[in-house]
């Protein structure tokens, strides 16, 4: 009934009985799921259109260029403006949802929150001023999300990748970055975190100032200057140490700086630095932590050759893939 909804083809009964059943509090974690799961769907085809993400929040995606608009009109009129009906239905419908599952005491008219996404493909590197003239530095393959105004007592944003902050200092306004279920929270200071959702380890690091790092609201980490700290994505492995304040930006000057980290880790940094494809073969070597830095001008090539002999391991190219084998 649901997909029939967002097709446009229910019968005024069915649509009837569709919202008699939204209404219902134990139907609320299975749509929420069920819209969750079109959405997503509908933001690999068009990133660009806005939706609303499964905290009910209403995410503006930057505009995705001429090309994507062009490409757009080539698959035909119909799929574009179906598109975008299902991206209003399902906004419609999370609006009802959390209408629908707010205790009557609060069932208020408030004003929906909404965000703005930026991202940066592979390769490409952007640079941010948000509204409380916080700076942010975002890597390749990343994004982040804001809202368009902060709210007084708190800025959040959430983030995913990679990005250098120097943070707008505010008394009584902290500023929350939130990767995953890790939240970085200061009041004004300059920091970077990486947090590539398909990298080994999460890692926050310091030039100024003091940040407070947490896990799932569970405090692990005060960094101050020169101090980082390495979160395991998948596990529960915590490491603080100390780091040169001029490393922790470098990958802004074309830098790659890398010091005992997960070779699977940096190769995967290097395809999105060069957007080439990296393979390693030897699971094992995959593991093995790398220390060493080169410039990204050196191009991928000798960058992967670089790693080979780290490793000792050869380096071939196979049909435009890099391989370490």
């Amino acid at each position: 009934m649901f997909l029939k909804y967002l097709e446009n083809t229910c019968s005024r009964q069915e649509m009837e009985e569709f919202f008699a059943y939204i209404k219902k509090a134990k139907t609320d974690e299975e749509l929420r799921s069920l819209i969750k799961k079109v959405y997503e769907e509908i933001k690999l085809s068009h990133p660009s259109l806005t939706y609303v993400d499964e905290d009910g929040k209403l995410v503006f995606s930057e505009s995705a260029g001429e090309t994507n608009i062009t490409s757009l009109k080539k698959t035909g009129k119909n799929r574009y403006v179906r598109a975008f009906a299902l991206a209003a239905s399902i906004i419609i419908v999370a609006g009802i949802i959390w209408v629908g599952s707010t205790p009557a005491k609060h069932n208020k008219i408030t004003a929906v929150e909404t965000l703005t996404k930026k991202f940066t493909e592979r390769k490409e590197q952007k640079y941010l001023l948000l509204p409380d003239s916080t700076q942010v530095w975002l890597n390749a393959a990343s994004s982040l999300q804001f809202p368009d105004e902060f709210k007084s007592d708190k800025r959040e944003v959430y983030l995913t990748g990679e990005a250098f902050f120097d943070v707008k200092h505010a008394d009584k306004i902290p500023f929350l970055i939130h990767t995953r279920n890790i939240t970085t929270t200061v009041l004004g200071t300059a920091f970077n975190i990486k947090a590539y959702n398909d990298q080994k380890e999460i890692m926050v690091s310091v030039t100024r100032g003091k940040v407070k790092v947490s896990r799932d609201n569970k405090l692990i980490a005060v960094l101050t200057k020169g101090r980082a700290v390495k979160i395991g994505n998948d596990t529960l492995q915590i490491t603080e140490k100390e780091v040169a304040v001029e490393n922790i930006s470098a990958w802004q000057h074309g830098n790659l700086v890398y010091d005992d980290t997960p070779l699977e880790d940096i190769v995967k940094d290097l395809q999105n630095v060069f957007n080439t494809e990296i393979r390693i073969e030897d699971t094992v070597v995959s593991r093995s932590n790398v220390t060493t830095s080169f410039s990204r001008d050196i191009g991928a090539e000798k960058a992967v050759n670089i790693l080979g002999r780290l490793v000792n391991k050869k380096v071939v190219s196979e049909k435009g893939t890099l391989i370490i084998k």
